[in-house]
């Protein structure tokens, strides 16, 4: 599509290899830090309260996903949240599993006004985030890309960004212009961490290019593009993940353009 770039930005995040904060859950650390070294970022895991304000304000972009969110953590959350707005640096909110469990939800919430330049779940936890809902199943939604529509659109408009929303075909929109992105594998679904490093691969699209809804895009289709060339040499979900990050390395500003990307 015309108003997406795919192939610039995929160049521009070549060359601009930008310095990723990541606040993440424990589960995925290493394989979020792998998938942004894959498309040539950088990745740093700096999650203590005191440092993760200071981090925020020299990093390229931030991360910030509730996963497995305690006290200690979620204090560095709201520092960096905080750091990252006053130095201009964009900011991806993950809520995971928001809406079943009330702490996360509280935080999402709070972090929420803290205005993220995304912000990226599944449907079940965007329409909880907008009080249309009430969660997943843990992390898993009980709801499809279509259904969070309206709650995608109101989250939008009330934080200025972008509202991105996982499913068979993520729906990406900013409340004026909606994207949807097809393609990928039910082998993502199957992997531990492939949302999550999403969400970082987001967060450096969004530093590289500039644009939140260009660099999101971006990132949905890199994450489709490199799952259907994994899956085509995979035998399962155990051989998907490694293949899944050399494809991810692979995947060049053409092979970016084929992704299928379309307006509505």
């Amino acid at each position: 599509m015309e108003a997406i770039d795919l192939r610039a930005a995929r160049t521009a995040l070549r060359e601009n290899a930008p310095l990723v904060h990541c606040l993440t859950n424990t589960v995925v650390q290493t394989f979020t830090a792998n998938a942004l070294l894959a498309v040539g970022a950088a990745p740093a895991m700096v999650d203590a309260p005191q440092e993760a304000g200071d981090f925020a304000a020299v990093a390229s972009a931030l991360l910030i996903n509730v996963g497995t969110v305690h006290e200690r953590t979620a204090e560095a959350m709201r520092l960096a949240a905080r750091s990252a707005g006053a130095a201009g640096t964009p900011w991806v909110l993950d809520p995971v599993a928001v809406g079943g469990l009330a702490y996360r939800t509280a935080l999402a919430g709070e972090l929420l006004e803290l205005s993220p330049a995304v912000v990226r779940g599944n449907a079940s936890e965007v329409m909880a985030l907008a009080g249309a809902g009430a969660g997943g199943r843990g992390v898993d939604s009980t709801a499809g890309a279509d259904d969070a529509v309206t709650a995608a659109r109101e989250l939008a408009a009330r934080t200025g960004g972008v509202i991105a929303v996982s499913g068979e075909v993520d729906l990406l929109t900013d409340g004026a212009r909606t994207v949807r992105v097809g393609g990928g594998s039910p082998l993502l679904t199957r992997t531990t961490g492939a949302g999550c490093a999403l969400g970082a691969l987001v967060a450096a699209y969004v530093a590289a290019v500039g644009d939140p809804l260009t660099g999101a895009v971006a990132a949905h289709a890199h994450v489709a593009v490199a799952a259907e060339r994994a899956a085509r040499t995979a035998a399962g979900p155990g051989t998907f993940a490694p293949a899944w990050l050399d494809a991810l390395d692979a995947v060049g500003p053409d092979d970016l353009a084929t992704a299928d990307v379309r307006a509505g």
